[in-house]
């Protein structure tokens, strides 16, 4: 059974969501603080994690990046806030996903379970060679990202996005076309393709304002360079 942790501090908003996550099938931990978030990852980690944006003490744009340097579990924002600056940046702080408040919970538990689904691709994948791109290697079957032979840490999300491009090099793909592949959406944000190439070429790059690897075909969508 998939264990979700929840950090929201309205109670009835964490009491109400926890529940209906129970009843979708979950084992679901909620608490309201994100340092409490924090601690209870620690000790006792979860499959997923759920983040609000607003929260007392330590917000959860922190929350997200505290996260992130230890942890590749699969984040998703459940927030209220729904302009593009805070959505934007809560994906860039390393989520991999987000929710507009009220939640639709079948539509979470759907976007919960295209996740787990995404990571066990990724662990089931099967030797291949390895990808080249000059000095850029992507190694499917051990999960791992090289560039200059130095390993190089990615999320679940982002590994996964990287490989569905190096499986067709020097294709370009659309946002769209990169939604369904990756996130298993066949209508979505086009954002949460900009936001990970974004994050990527940070990771993958030596200029990420000038991009050797991954690029943009200007109103088509992106390439992985051979």
């Amino acid at each position: 059974m998939s264990a979700v942790l929840l950090i929201e501090d309205d109670d009835r908003i964490r009491l109400s969501l926890a529940m209906a996550l129970e009843d979708e099938g979950y084992t679901t931990h909620a608490v309201a603080t994100a340092e409490e978030g924090l601690e209870l990852q620690r000790r006792q980690p979860a499959d997923t994690v759920l983040v609000d944006l607003m929260l007392p003490g330590m917000d959860g744009f922190e929350c997200i990046r505290q996260l992130r340097r230890t942890d590749d579990v699969p984040i998703v924002v459940v927030s209220a806030r729904d302009d593009t600056h805070d959505i934007v940046a809560g994906l860039e702080a390393g989520a991999d996903d987000y929710v507009v408040k009220p939640v639709a919970v079948k539509e979470l538990a759907a976007r919960l379970r295209a996740l787990r689904r995404r990571g066990r691709a990724a662990s089931a994948t099967p030797a291949v060679t390895v990808l080249t791109f000059g000095d850029l290697e992507i190694r499917p079957e051990a999960g791992e990202v090289r560039l200059h032979g130095e390993v190089v840490a990615v999320t679940r999300t982002e590994f996964r996005l990287l490989c569905e491009l190096a499986e067709h090099p020097g294709q370009v793909l659309s946002r769209q076309q990169l939604l369904s592949r990756v996130w298993e959406y066949e209508i979505g944000d086009e954002r949460l393709v900009d936001v990970h190439v974004g994050r990527l070429r940070h990771k993958i790059e030596d200029s990420a304002g000038k991009p050797r690897h991954l690029v943009t075909v200007r109103g088509l969508g992106y390439k992985l360079q051979p």
